[in-house]
């Protein structure tokens, strides 16, 4: 099974985390699941940033990412090459090492 590594997040995950993921999971599915409250105010139908991580290890192993969430990723804080939308960045066979931006455009913090 594959691992996310999760980097220390000063609000969500202060200490970081290791998580076991299953292939085909959402990297957002996968913190959600243990408890790391990554931001997703549009439930996950890839229509926002706020769920924006960035894939420090691993990044080649994710499926591709299609024009919808490369459009949106555009708009989001702290863009590097490296950054996905959690809602669509699939876990394969690899080990990731993710880190959650600090922070987004969401001006309020929707609380899931």
């Amino acid at each position: 099974m594959p691992k996310i590594v999760v980097l220390p997040h000063q609000d969500l995950c202060p200490e970081g985390a290791v998580l076991e993921a299953k292939t085909g999971e959402t990297v957002l599915d996968v913190a959600l699941r243990n408890g790391i409250a990554i931001e997703h105010a549009c439930e996950k139908s890839c229509a926002c940033t706020t769920c924006h991580v960035i894939i420090r290890e691993g990044f080649d192993s994710l499926n591709e990412s299609e024009e919808l969430e490369d459009d949106m990723l555009d708009k989001a804080w702290g863009l590097e090459p490296e950054s996905r939308l959690g809602c669509q960045a699939k876990v394969a066979d690899k080990d990731l090492v993710v880190e959650v931006p600090r922070y987004t455009l969401n001006h309020a913090s929707e609380h899931h």
